[in-house]
């Protein structure tokens, strides 16, 4: 039987693909997904399980005066409808990423000019804003709460990505004060529930969140640990445990990045592995262990970006899949407006199952 079955499977393994069937694609692989329309600097890409990609578009360095929009895609990357964000306030730096979706489809999206966390129903363009995160005064020396920023320099809330957790809640991190919040369920009140210098980075803060229920934690993304108001240094990717209290528990260091690689949103396999990527100087995506060892790089040369697509990385701010791939907005910081786009990376292995209980969203 044992003959049999290898017999079986060598057969299987040496039969030509099905005609017209597309060849594998190798890892790495780059194509364009979309280009990303003005006013361009998409942050982040959001896979909904209705089978659409969303992205908005973020902040413009060089400074305008027009409102984010956001858009939608097919899975094959075929624009089909996007949305103008209503009520920026257009006197400060604004941005929008499409940062989750609800149990009932809608989407959760975070702004920037009003430290705002939204909904957007695309089944009737309906905006609905949720809760804003406080302003926080900068905590006394030596202490880290409970209701003030350790954040060595005062920056404003600027929530950037979120998670759903346990019980319904949602956690969101803010990349000026060094704080992850958190919005009970069916809450209007966001609330500080962990504080540390350690997501001090000036002006290169906290980035990714994601829960994984396995674990009961969250890993977490922070750009740089300038804990003293200097330039950047080395990034990290933490781990954070959720105690059965609901309290955090000790934050931890998985990952310790390059110097200047900027870590920003990452994506979860089923095997573990994490997919980074890198927003600063090396425009780089990193692939790391369950563990946090650095598997690989691409491209292996960091600072040019080539990746083999008709568009360089230029900012690659995250790294969502899509099937066996995963998807990268290209945020071109420095202002190439024909780098705005999302890129397709092939990866070759699945995503873990995002979080999402039948509870989570608001009222």
């Amino acid at each position: 039987m044992k003959r049999l079955l290898a017999a079986l499977a060598a057969v299987v393994l040496l039969a030509p693909a099905p005609a017209g069937a597309a060849p594998a694609r190798e890892k790495w692989d780059t194509r364009v997904f979309a280009h990303v329309q003005a006013p361009g600097y998409p942050a982040y890409v959001f896979s909904h399980r209705n089978g659409r990609v969303y992205a908005g578009t973020y902040t413009d360095p060089q400074g305008d005066r027009r409102r984010s929009r956001v858009f939608e895609w097919s899975r094959g990357g075929a624009l089909l409808r996007s949305w103008t964000v209503p009520g920026q306030d257009l006197s400060q730096d604004r941005g929008v990423q499409v940062a989750n979706a609800d149990a009932r489809g809608r989407l959760v999206l975070l702004e920037k000019s009003t430290a705002t966390v939204r909904t957007l129903d695309v089944r009737t363009g309906r905006f609905r804003t949720w809760a804003t995160l406080p302003d926080l005064p900068t905590c006394a020396p030596g202490t880290t709460g409970p209701d003030c920023s350790p954040n060595a320099v005062d920056y404003p809330a600027i929530p950037n990505y979120a998670t759903w957790g346990p019980g319904g809640a949602l956690y969101v991190s803010d990349y000026g004060q060094a704080v992850i919040w958190k919005l009970p369920r069916g809450s209007v009140q966001p609330r500080v529930w962990f504080a540390s210098a350690q997501l001090d980075g000036s002006e290169f803060g906290t980035a990714g969140l994601v829960y994984r229920p396995g674990r009961r934690d969250l890993l977490i993304t922070q750009q740089s640990t300038a804990t003293d108001g200097s330039v950047p240094t080395d990034g990290k990717l933490y781990r954070l445990p959720i105690r059965r209290s609901g309290r955090p528990g000790p934050l931890s260091t998985l990952w310790t990045s390059s110097p200047g690689d900027l870590p920003d949103g990452f994506g979860i396999a089923r095997s573990g592995h994490v997919y980074v990527a890198n927003a600063g100087l090396s425009n780089q995506l990193v692939e790391l262990g369950a563990d946090g060892h650095e598997i690989a790089r691409f491209p292996a040369v960091p600072g040019t970006g080539e990746n083999g697509s008709a568009i360089p990385f230029d900012t690659p701010s995250s790294a969502t899949f899509l099937g066996t791939r995963v998807l990268v907005a290209n945020q071109s910081f420095f202002g190439d407006t024909s780098h705005h786009a999302v890129l397709d990376v092939a990866v070759r292995e699945r995503a873990r199952a995002p979080y999402l209980p039948s509870n989570a969203f608001w009222r």
